[in-house]
């Protein structure tokens, strides 16, 4: 079976967020950090961290999977979907092979 890439973007809860997070929220993303670096460590996830757009810092990382439904459990069980809000897409991505 051939590999899926897929792109995510974690949307904050606030445009503001990346900059006057509670300690109870930053507490979460220290916990959010640390759930994908172990999919980073496996080869799951290839890049992620925050975009430091100017309108809004916002989270992506890209992943690759054999399917969706595991995209969508991951997202499920990480830490910071407590918080913040999840969106991804599928992609044709283009890898050093």
């Amino acid at each position: 079976m051939e590999k899926k890439y897929y792109f995510l973007k974690l949307v904050p809860c606030r445009p503001t967020f990346a900059q006057d997070m509670t300690p109870d929220e930053r507490a979460i993303m220290i916990q959010h950090v640390a759930y994908w670096k172990k999919f980073l460590d496996e080869g799951k996830v290839l890049v992620y961290g925050p975009v430091m757009d100017p309108q809004a810092v916002y989270g992506m990382g890209i992943l690759t999977t054999d399917d969706e439904d595991e995209i969508k459990a991951l997202i499920a069980d990480d830490p910071a979907s407590q918080i913040n809000n999840y969106e991804y897409y599928p992609m044709r991505a283009v890898v050093k092979g």
